[in-house]
């Protein structure tokens, strides 16, 4: 018997929940619910929307199926589902994409998988207003976090027959960031031969995806372009009603329904529970109960077949008389169903993360706020001397100004050069002279990067027009 967690959520939330665990229990499939709280209702008690024995359960039982929960708008609470993502480390974000019969939408033939990195980028939540008028946002990639997912995807591709593997990423813009993300998806290819890989990038992916889906089967992304095309994805077979969703980590996976808690109908019994079907089809294969999935799902696609379906879907049964028509689909379970289950787990193994890189650093962009045009700063202090100036990304110093708005915001690039115009190193010192020195001219500055070599590549990205 498998202990799993179940979180019924807000809204719709306990409706669609009790239509899974009907069908469930119909099936006689050997899960016992350990039913939990999370979400606008225990808010109250828990800012997080968490209660700590939630958390707790979930990390004993290492499973779990969500319902929708609500995150209040305008008030500085987290979301519950970034809150579970990031304190339980579920790096990785599975959503098939699969047409279903009788769901009426542009394309028939799409079957593709979305897997998204599900802590970096953007959603590391590292922001900053630099200015009253200029507000930064951090976009970290780093090297395992692409490492753990493209191996992810490509141990999934590989355990679910899978044919091909493909990056998806803005590497042409984001050179650095996209740039790692895409090197690290190489690197892991090599191992996985038989799978073919490639890239694409994010722009094209998406006008190819709702113009010809079907050439789609395992697409890896960064957390915000796969956060996007994961929803883009839904749209092609029928929306966030029949849309599943797992967030899977070494230790624990919890598997959701993507869409909202639409409080709206909530209690009026016509809520599709379709999408939480689907993705407890996700868990009974993380478990290992592959037949049991398929049974059910065989019911499932019989019911649509028969024109059965909810309001949302165009039909008019409701939230368990849908349920009770994929009940009476359901076959016997045969003898062995249960016996000696194969769970799909897939452990992450990080390669090595470049301890070894030689790191030299040679100059330092520094920030700073002047709202009235290009800043005047010292051309010189000490080995560094100022060779540029950029507003908003383009330069505008020295040379002729470009045709552009400025914002109070400068990005000054000092860079350490010798006699003969070499790179040379420099230290912290040097930094802290020029800092102390633009102080004394009064400029206000806001923020620095240094600027650095790691084994002799350019680890910074240079500016229009420089």
């Amino acid at each position: 018997m498998f202990k799993v967690v179940l979180i019924k959520g807000d809204g719709i939330g306990p409706e669609i929940s009790d239509a899974v665990i009907k069908i469930f229990d119909a099936a006689k499939v050997p899960i016992t619910w350990i039913e939990k709280q999370a979400g606008l209702n225990v808010i109250d008690k828990h800012p997080t929307g968490i209660p700590d024995d939630t958390l707790s359960a979930i990390q004993q039982y290492k499973v779990a199926l969500k319902g929708p929960t609500t995150t209040p708008v305008g008030t500085g609470h987290k979301s519950v589902n970034v809150t579970l993502r990031k304190s339980l480390e579920l790096y990785a974000n599975v959503r098939p994409a699969k047409s279903l019969p009788g769901v009426r939408t542009r394309f028939d033939n799409v079957d593709l998988i979305i897997v998204r990195e599900n802590i970096e980028d953007t959603y590391g939540g590292i922001e900053h207003h630099q200015t009253a008028d200029v507000a930064q946002g951090l976009k970290l990639i780093t090297r395992p976090g692409s490492i753990r997912i493209a191996k992810y995807a490509f141990e999934m591709a590989r355990l679910y027959g899978r044919k091909k593997v493909m990056a998806v990423h803005k590497a042409n813009i984001h050179k650095l960031t996209d740039g790692l993300f895409l090197k690290c998806f190489y690197e892991v290819a090599k191992d996985y031969p038989e799978i073919q890989s490639s890239d694409l990038i994010v722009d094209n992916t998406c006008m190819q995806l709702v113009t010809s889906p079907e050439r789609f089967d395992v697409l890896v992304l960064p957390n915000l372009y796969g956060d996007i095309v994961s929803d883009l994805s839904a749209g092609l077979v029928g929306g966030l009603g029949v849309a599943p969703g797992g967030n899977i980590g070494d230790d624990v996976a919890i598997f959701e329904s993507v869409h909202g808690s639409a409080p709206d109908i909530a209690g009026q019994g016509i809520a599709n529970p379709t999408a939480l079907l689907l993705s407890s089809f996700q868990l009974l294969q993380h478990i290992g109960l592959h037949k049991t999935k398929e049974r059910i799902e065989k019911a499932l696609i019989e019911t649509l077949k028969d024109g059965i379906k909810t309001k949302d879907l165009g039909g008019k049964a409701g939230t368990m008389e849908f349920a009770d028509a994929i009940i009476s689909q359901l076959e016997q379970p045969s003898d062995d169903e249960f016996k000696e289950p194969s769970p799909l787990r897939i452990l992450s193994e990080l390669l090595p993360t470049h301890k070894d890189v030689v790191e030299y650093c040679h100059g330092v962009d520094i920030f700073v706020e002047n709202p009235g045009g290009i800043p005047q700063m010292p051309e010189q202090v000490g080995k560094l001397k100022l060779k540029m100036i950029s507003n908003r990304g383009t330069k505008v110093y020295p040379g002729p100004m470009p045709k552009i708005w400025l914002v109070d915001h400068h990005r000054c690039r000092y860079v350490a050069k010798d006699e003969n115009d070499n790179l040379i190193n420099i230290g912290d010192e040097e930094i802290f002279n020029l800092i102390k020195e633009i102080s004394a001219f009064g400029i206000k500055w806001v923020h620095i990067e240094k600027l650095q070599l790691f084994d002799g590549e350019i680890g910074y990205s240079k500016a229009q027009g420089e």
